[in-house]
């Protein structure tokens, strides 16, 4: 977990240092101005819909691995609830995703 957290902090601070000259550069020109943050908020709140569908998917299919290892009989029935409870999770990230990244794309 700490990895991870490392990780994220270290891509979050190349993110920003790269995008640090271009807000300069368009800062200076009037013209044309973009707005960088609506950009960087976008990517991050796609970003984190994604990584928390994958986590939630990944508890699902695990929880349900483990209750059929516990009642292999039901295996059927936990596998069609494991299927319909995971597709409603992805539905909801592919949402936030495209919210995400048309808030990103937001002049």
């Amino acid at each position: 977990m700490k990895n991870i957290v490392t990780l994220g902090m270290t891509a979050l601070g190349m993110t920003l240092l790269a995008a640090s000259p271009a807000m300069a550069a368009d800062a200076v020109a009037a013209v044309g101005a973009v707005n960088w943050g609506l950009g960087i908020g976008g990517g991050l709140a796609a970003g984190l819909a994604a990584v928390g569908a994958g986590i939630g998917i990944g508890k699902i299919g695990g929880s349900a691995v483990e209750s059929i290892a516990r009642q292999p009989e039901m295996a059927g029935k936990i596998f069609i609830q494991m299927i319909l409870t995971a597709a409603l999770v992805e539905g909801v990230a592919l949402f936030a995703v495209v919210v995400g990244l048309l808030i990103g794309f937001v002049k």
